[in-house]
């Protein structure tokens, strides 16, 4: 069951950066969309409790709400295997529409900074392998005023709010 949309010009493969990952097949234009993120809108307390068996498949929406899977066998239908990059190719608009953030070539891995979505309190090692690897990267990158200025509207609504409201 997909729960997710994945545009028809973009499969997953064994990516370099981590596991499986989403490669373009066909060219992006500068914004078109690339991927939906799908699943059940549910609260940190389901999120607690589906996590251990799931891992993560979530992307954070709300202050206390998430979007993802609820059962194992809904999770890989509600993936869509954007893998990090500190030098992304695409970005959300809004809270689960990912877009390409300049042209895209066929045979790119389709990459979203995770400061771009993530507000966490994970901490891990980069293997982006990107020129302007941040080499450690955290769920409260988002804050960082570079990364804020990068990306511009390119974040998700949520963290754009969070911006607005701490005001880094």
């Amino acid at each position: 069951m997909n729960l997710s949309y994945i545009s028809p010009k973009a499969i997953v493969r064994e990516s370099r950066i981590h596991g499986r990952g989403l490669f373009a097949v066909g060219a992006f234009a500068k914004d078109e969309i690339v991927a939906v993120k799908g699943g059940h809108v549910f609260d940190r307390r389901t999120l607690v409790e589906i996590e251990p068996v799931l891992g993560p498949a979530e992307i954070q929406i709300g202050e206390d709400l998430f979007i993802g899977p609820l059962a194992e066998s809904e999770r890989e239908g509600s993936m869509i295997y954007s893998n990090h990059s500190c030098e992304p190719n695409i970005g959300v608009r809004g809270q689960i529409v990912f877009v390409a953030m300049r042209d895209i070539e066929a045979g790119e891995e389709l990459t979203h900074d995770w400061a771009t979505t993530d507000d966490d309190t994970y901490r891990m090692e980069c293997r982006c392998g990107a020129t302007a690897c941040r080499k450690i990267i955290t769920g409260q990158d988002w804050r960082r005023r570079e990364l804020q200025e990068k990306y511009g509207q390119y974040m998700s609504w949520y963290l754009l709010e969070r911006i607005g409201e701490v005001g880094s």
